[in-house]
């Protein structure tokens, strides 16, 4: 879909408004998402993307945190609906989005249309066929941990993509498929962690911040 207006007759679609570092930002968000569940494989395709998880906020409010020296040039995987990345952008850093669900990237496009996101590259990225010829200084991601079969996947990309001083983010809330993707990562990787605590109504969240940087920085960065 070229234009924004051509996504809206063609989605039914509510507005989610956040606020991210006095900014605020409208989503568009699936309204149902029957239309986009495959009843043959409900396990591996189910629509994760179509909604916005708590994770992605706080990925995004780091992200708004972060100083544009500092992140340089960014890439986002399983961007879902864009939430991170849009709100990244729009404060100046240099980000490439990616998704590999072809539903999740019109509604990609769509939220970077409609926050002002005009200039915010956006690509389809499978994880397990990846092409990309650049290496970025930070890779990003929300709620990427779910299936054991992508962590070998996750970490070749990691490892392919990330300039050797560089660093991975990942958010996630707790479950035991993140556990043991860190515990391959720890081989290539120097982890560390902080839990944060989000309110939701009258409900507390506990969500995951991670950071990665590859052993080689590490230990450069203890010799000196």
């Amino acid at each position: 879909m070229n234009t924004l207006e051509e996504f809206l007759s063609v989605h039914d679609t509510v507005a989610r408004e956040m606020t991210v570092q006095n900014r605020k930002y409208t989503f568009r968000v699936p309204l149902n998402i029957d239309r986009f569940i495959d009843a043959d494989d409900l396990k591996r395709n189910f629509p994760l993307w179509a909604r916005i998880w708590k994770a992605s906020w706080i990925l995004a409010d780091h992200l708004a945190r972060m100083p544009l020296e500092t992140g340089g040039s960014i890439l986002e995987v399983g961007s879902g609906l864009g939430v991170a990345s849009i709100v990244a952008a729009s404060i100046g850093h240099r980000v490439t989005m990616t998704e590999y669900d072809e539903n999740a990237l019109e509604f990609a496009r769509a939220n970077a249309a409609v926050n002002g996101c005009h200039a915010l590259k956006i690509e389809k990225l499978d994880w397990h066929a990846q092409s990309f010829e650049e290496r970025f200084d930070t890779i990003v991601g929300s709620e990427v941990l779910y299936h054991e079969r992508d962590f070998e996947a996750l970490l070749a990309l990691f490892s392919g993509f990330l300039k050797l001083d560089g660093q991975v983010i990942l958010t996630m809330k707790p479950r035991r498929s993140a556990i043991k993707f860190f515990n391959h990562a720890q081989k290539n990787f120097s982890i560390s962690m902080k839990k944060i605590q989000m309110k939701a109504v009258d409900e507390f969240t506990h969500v995951f911040l991670c950071r990665m940087v590859p052993w080689e920085r590490d230990l450069k960065r203890q010799s000196i």
